[in-house]
C-alpha cells in the first residue's frame, strides 16, 4: 500500500498538470531585480578585495595625492557655491517664517543646526556623486573598454590596488574636509542674509550659534561623510570596472554611478541618522 501510495504521488508530481501548477507557483524573474543584485554582489566582492589591497603596504602613495587634488581641490568651487546659497536660501526661508512670531534672531540656530547634522553633509556628498563619481567611472570606463586594465594585469599589477584604492583613500579623506568648508561658508552665507535682510546683529548671530551647537552635532554630520565617501568610492570604482561595449557603455556607466550614488546617500542618511541619534 505504501509502494501503491509513492507511486500515485511521484506520478503525480511528474504528471503534466501538476508541472503547469508548479510553474504557475514559481516567482517570475525580473531583469531589473536581477541586474539590482548583480550589481549589489559586484559591490561587494570589489568591498572585500579592496579591504584586503588596503592592508598591504606600501601604499601608492604618489597616486593618493593626485586623487586628493582631483576629487578635494578641484571640488572646491561647486561645494563653496552650494553651501553659500543654501545657507542664504535657508535664513531667508527661515527668517521670514520666524518673523510672524518675533523669533527671527533665533534664525542662526536653524540654520546651524540643518546644516551641520543634514544639508551640509548631504548636499555635499550628492555634488561629489555627481562630479567625482561619474569622473571616477569615466575614467576607469575608459580604462576598461580600452584593455588598459586588462594589460596592467598582464604585467603584473593589481587594478584594485593602483585604481581603487588611491581614490578610494582620497575619497575618505576629502570628502569630510570639504564637509566642514561647506558648514563654515554655509553658515557664512546665513550670516550676510540675516544682518543685511533680516537686521539681526551679527555679534548675535554667532553667539546665539555657538550656545546652541554642539560638538556631537558637527560630529554626527562630518562622520556620515565617512560612510558617503565609501558607498561612492565603491559604486563608482564597481562600474567603471563593468563598463562594456564602447563609448556608450561607458556612458550607460557614469549616468548609473550618478543615479545609484545619489540614491545610496539619501538612503544610507535615514539610517545613520537614526544610529547617531542613538549613540
Amino acid at each position: 500500500m505504501a509502494a501503491i501510495g509513492t507511486e500515485t504521488l511521484t506520478a503525480g508530481a511528474n504528471s503534466p498538470r501538476s508541472a503547469a501548477g508548479l510553474d504557475r507557483l514559481t516567482v517570475p524573474k525580473s531583469p531589473a531585480v536581477a541586474e539590482a543584485i548583480t550589481h549589489l554582489g559586484g559591490v561587494v566582492l570589489l568591498a572585500r578585495d579592496t579591504g584586503r589591497a588596503l592592508l598591504r603596504r606600501p601604499w601608492e602613495g604618489r597616486l593618493i595625492l593626485a586623487q586628493l587634488d582631483q576629487i578635494g581641490v578641484r571640488s572646491l568651487s561647486i561645494v563653496a557655491l552650494t553651501a553659500v546659497f543654501t545657507g542664504m536660501v535657508l535664513a531667508l526661508q527661515m527668517g521670514s517664517f520666524l518673523g510672524k512670531f518675533g523669533a527671527k534672531i533665533f534664525v542662526s540656530r536653524i540654520v546651524g543646526l540643518s546644516l551641520l547634522r543634514e544639508l551640509g553633509p548631504v548636499l555635499t556628498a550628492l555634488m561629489i556623486a555627481g562630479r567625482v563619481g561619474a569622473g571616477i567611472t569615466a575614467e576607469l570606463g575608459s580604462m576598461r573598454v580600452t584593455e588598459q586594465i586588462d594589460a596592467m594585469r598582464a604585467l603584473g599589477a593589481d587594478p584594485i590596488r593602483k585604481l581603487v584604492v588611491p581614490r578610494l583613500v582620497a575619497l575618505v579623506i576629502m570628502l569630510p574636509l570639504l564637509t566642514i568648508l561647506g558648514d563654515c561658508l554655509g553658515v557664512l552665507g546665513g550670516f550676510l542674509i540675516s544682518v543685511t535682510e533680516l537686521r539681526v546683529g551679527g555679534d548675535f548671530y554667532f553667539k546665539s550659534l555657538l550656545q546652541y551647537l554642539t560638538f556631537s552635532d558637527l560630529g554626527s554630520g562630518v562622520g556620515k561623510t565617512v560612510f558617503f565617501a565609501v558607498f561612492i568610492a565603491l559604486i563608482a570604482c564597481d562600474n567603471g570596472l563593468r563598463a562594456e561595449g564602447g563609448a556608450d557603455g561607458v556612458g550607460r556607466a557614469t549616468t548609473a554611478t550618478v543615479v545609484a550614488g545619489s540614491i545610496t546617500v539619501l538612503v544610507s542618511d535615514f539610517f545613520l541618522t537614526k544610529l547617531f541619534l542613538v549613540m
